[in-house]
C-alpha cells in the first residue's frame, strides 16, 4: 500500500514538473504555473526585452524566439491546439536590434583555385589580393590613450570583381571608425593578408606563421575615391560583399583605396620578397 501511494505521489510530482515550463519554437524557459501565452501579443515587446534572443531562421529571413518576458499571468491556463509551422513561427519584432536582411541576398563565395607556385612571387601576391575579402589594416592611432601607436583593425576589401582583378585595393568605410579617423590625421598604412583565410593551410596543415602559409602586406597611402572611380569601387566592394548595399545611410559611408608604395610578400622558407610595384600590377591572380 505504501508502495503504491509513493507512484502516486511521484507521478504528481512529475506533472506539476511538467507543467512549470512552456514550449515555442523549441525553446523551453521556466515560468509560474498560472502564466499563459497571450496569442498576438508578441508584437509588443519592448527593445529592451527583446536581448538576449535567439536567432532562428525561417523561410528565408533571420527571425527571434523571445524570452520570457512575453508570457502574462492568466486565469485559465492554454488550451492545445495544433498549429502549422508558418502560425506558430515567432514574428519579426519591429524594436529588434538585430540587424536583418534576406539570406539570398548574401551567396557563398565561389571557392579560390589553388594558388600558385611560391617561386611566382608577383603572381602570389596578385593571388591573395584577390582572393581574400577582408584584411588587417594597421594605422597609427588618434586614441587619447594610445595616441601615436599602432593600432589595427579588420576591413572587407576587394580588389574587383571576381572576374576583374585589379591590384588596387578598395575599402567601404565611414569616419565612425577609428582607423579612418586616423587616416585623416596619417594617411599611412599597411594591410596584411594571410593565406590562413582560405582552406590551402588547413589542408596541407601548416599553422598560420609557417612559412609556407603565405602572408602579404601591402603599404601605402589610404585616398578617398575620385568621382571618376566610385562606380567601379562600388561594383567591386558590393559585388564581393552585397551586404554593404544594406548598411545604415546615417553612417555616411565612402569608399577608400590604398595607393602602394610597397609588396612585402613571405611565400617559402628563406627569406621574404619586396616586388617591384610594376610587376606587381602587371602580374594576375588568374
Amino acid at each position: 500500500m505504501k508502495s503504491h501511494h509513493l507512484s502516486l505521489a511521484l507521478f504528481a510530482a512529475l506533472l506539476c514538473l511538467c507543467e512549470s515550463y512552456t514550449l515555442r519554437n523549441s525553446v523551453s524557459w521556466a515560468v509560474a504555473s498560472n502564466d499563459v501565452v497571450v496569442e498576438g501579443e508578441l508584437d509588443a515587446v519592448s527593445e529592451e526585452e527583446v536581448a538576449p534572443a535567439l536567432l532562428v531562421d525561417n523561410s528565408g529571413l533571420w527571425k527571434q524566439a523571445y524570452p520570457p518576458s512575453v508570457l502574462r499571468n492568466g486565469a485559465e491556463k492554454p488550451k492545445e491546439t495544433v498549429k502549422s509551422k508558418k502560425e506558430d513561427a515567432a514574428p519579426v519584432s519591429s524594436a529588434s536590434r538585430v540587424f536583418s536582411y534576406r539570406m539570398e541576398e548574401v551567396k557563398a563565395p565561389a571557392s579560390a583555385p589553388s594558388p600558385p607556385p611560391h617561386q611566382e612571387t608577383a603572381r602570389t601576391a596578385r593571388y591573395m589580393a584577390h582572393y581574400s575579402d577582408w584584411g588587417h589594416l594597421a594605422t597609427i592611432s588618434t586614441q587619447d590613450k594610445i595616441k601615436g601607436l599602432p593600432f589595427g583593425n579588420i576591413f572587407s576589401v576587394s580588389d574587383g570583381p571576381m572576374d576583374n582583378s585589379t591590384g588596387v585595393v578598395y575599402f567601404y568605410v565611414t569616419l565612425m571608425d577609428n582607423s579612418v579617423a586616423d587616416l585623416r590625421s596619417f594617411p599611412f598604412a599597411s594591410l596584411t593578408f594571410s593565406e590562413a583565410e582560405g582552406d590551402f593551410c588547413r589542408q596541407q596543415v601548416y599553422d598560420p606563421e609557417d612559412p609556407r602559409c603565405a602572408r602579404l602586406t601591402l603599404t601605402g597611402k589610404m585616398v578617398e575615391v575620385g568621382p571618376e572611380e566610385v562606380e567601379f569601387a562600388q561594383e567591386a566592394m558590393f559585388s564581393r560583399h552585397p551586404v554593404m548595399r544594406k548598411w545604415p545611410v546615417g553612417h555616411n559611408w565612402f569608399f577608400m583605396k590604398l595607393e602602394l608604395k610597397q609588396v612585402w610578400l613571405q611565400d617559402w622558407v628563406g627569406g621574404v620578397s619586396l616586388i617591384p610595384l610594376e610587376d606587381y600590377y602587371k602580374a594576375t591572380p588568374y
